[in-house]
């Protein structure tokens, strides 16, 4: 028996900062990027004495990093001791086999359901974890190889290709000491894409949720309930990992997909934290009875429209640093700090509304649609007005430039935000980069994910649009990514990704 399971990375366009705070909202994409946890029995029998095993095995390779840990699962308390490691060991690996194990024999119901749970982990578990290639920065190797930086070098790589750690390529120094390595990475949630895709193969494989029952209310084939369930597992291990209650945005769009989110009451989570983890029954059993009470409402781009990102190359942006010096600047300067909120939680609302109404709009008038965003892909926003010739196309296109203007309009008072705060939320390099983006031809969005800083630009483009975009981003020394959208959430899989077969790279590159 073997489960693969995989969930998304996300984008942050809209509600950057406002999110961490009840009840504003954030506008989340989710990615095709994907973290995929393959989970599989250690042991095909059990030796007949496996009944009086107060322990079992469990097994975590990480092939990319060249890392693997083992570890004696306690099959009273759900809690795993370390046994060996090539590296120190990942708290949110560990995090999220503790908590699914316990919700799992939270969810129990019945005696045969309990026996069929103890034979499962008694054959211990072997758990494979898997990043896409979009997770990490592969820029520094490029650069220092000599090639150009496009997406077409990117491709060439295998995928699933072994990350390479800080080294004389990335820090321009060689030492004979040994340091703890450090991976580059794009900022898309790869934490919680990676919590989430195990927690989904374990509770899966485990029995406790069904990921592939096409359900009333579901998403991807998942029954609300198990998603539920799902989610409410992600978050807490996230959480627990991470040290401390963040908003939640990456955990519940790597469970649900693209989505208007709003996060969870900080309190939801109290027990956890406050035992940080530990007495895990107790915890387990109050997390899965609370009434969650984020929001998560399905949203997507509209058709047409394509998600860019971009690597500047100039990274090093602690989010957590960020958010302590705007929260510290709210409590410094509350007037101005709820003034800017405001506006920005307008902004917002009316990016979300114009997107919605395109989207409407496609559905009912999809030919004048069709033609009104083909025109606009091939030209500058100052003449899309031009291409309308009848009241839906102007419509469509009045909902257009709206959107725009409301992205501008987030951009302002993001930036204001960051010179009140002493932080480059929208840095004056990024300010450039993107003005001359949105100015291009057939650009709707041009903006910095999440929370900000040097680490990565994206843009929404219209059409065929994007092509030209990358062009010019790889000119101007931006690595474009080849992540795209992608609404989907949390997946069960058909098999071990690595089996499947793959598409020819464009060239044969080794830059690792």
């Amino acid at each position: 028996m073997e489960v693969v399971a995989s969930a998304p990375g996300k984008v942050l366009i809209a509600g950057g900062y406002l999110v961490l705070e009840r009840p504003n909202a954030g506008l989340v994409l989710s990615t095709t990027a994907r973290f995929y946890a393959v989970v599989r029995p250690l042991r095909d029998s059990l030796p007949d004495d496996s009944w009086a095993w107060a322990w079992t095995d469990v097994k975590v390779a990480s092939p990319q990093l060249s890392r693997e840990a083992t570890y004696k699962l306690s099959l009273k308390k759900s809690t795993l001791q370390l046994t060996s490691a090539r590296e120190s060991a990942n708290p949110f690996v560990e995090q999220a086999i503790q908590f699914s194990i316990a919700a799992a024999k939270a969810t129990i119901t019945d005696k045969e359901s309990e026996d069929a749970l103890d034979k499962l982990l008694l054959q211990g578990l072997s758990i494979t974890i898997l990043g896409c290639n979009d997770f990490y920065s592969y820029r520094k190797q490029i650069e220092a190889r000599g090639l150009p930086l496009t997406p077409e070098v990117l491709l060439s790589l295998p995928p699933f290709s072994s990350i390479t750690f800080n080294s004389e390529v990335a820090n321009g120094t060689m030492t004979g000491e040994t340091c703890k390595p450090e991976v580059a990475k794009t900022g898309l949630g790869s934490s919680a894409a990676m919590t989430t895709s195990v927690v989904a193969a374990l509770l899966h494989y485990l029995g406790a949720v069904d990921l592939s029952c096409p359900g009333q209310s579901s998403r991807d084939g998942a029954t609300g309930r198990d998603l539920n369930l799902l989610h409410a597992i992600a978050q807490s291990a996230h959480c627990i990992a991470q040290r401390k209650i963040g908003s939640g945005f990456d955990v519940s769009a790597a469970v649900y997909g693209s989505q208007r989110y709003i996060r969870f009451s900080p309190e939801i989570l109290s027990s956890a934290q406050a035992t940080g983890g530990t007495c895990l029954s107790d915890v387990v059993s109050d997390i899965v009875t609370r009434r969650w009470d984020h929001e998560n409402t399905q949203f997507s781009l509209p058709p047409l429209m394509t998600l860019l990102l971009g690597e500047p190359g100039t990274g090093g942006t602690s989010t957590p640093s960020m958010v302590g010096s705007v929260k510290r600047w709210q409590k410094s300067d509350p007037e101005k700090s709820k003034d800017t909120w405001s506006k920005l939680g307008i902004a917002n609302t009316v990016l979300e509304n114009q997107l919605r109404i395109l989207k409407k709009l496609s559905e009912e008038h999809q030919e004048a649609y069709e033609s009104v965003v083909r025109s606009c892909s091939r030209l500058a926003h100052g003449k899309w007005t031009e291409v309308a010739t009848n009241q839906h196309q102007e419509a469509i296109v009045r909902s257009l430039l709206a959107a725009r203007d409301a992205f501008l309009e987030i951009r302002l008072h993001m930036r204001e935000m960051g010179i009140a705060a002493g932080v480059p939320i929208e840095p004056e390099s990024q300010t450039q980069l993107l003005d001359a983006t949105m100015n291009m031809e057939g650009v709707l969005l041009a903006g910095v994910p999440g929370a900000g800083g040097f680490d990565a630009v994206f843009s929404v483009t219209l059409g065929d649009a994007s092509n030209a975009v990358a062009s010019a981003w790889s000119s101007a020394g931006v690595l474009p990514l080849l992540v795209r959208g992608d609404h989907r959430g949390v997946s069960l899989e058909d098999a071990d990704p690595r089996t499947r077969e793959v598409s020819a790279a464009v060239s044969s590159v080794q830059i690792n």
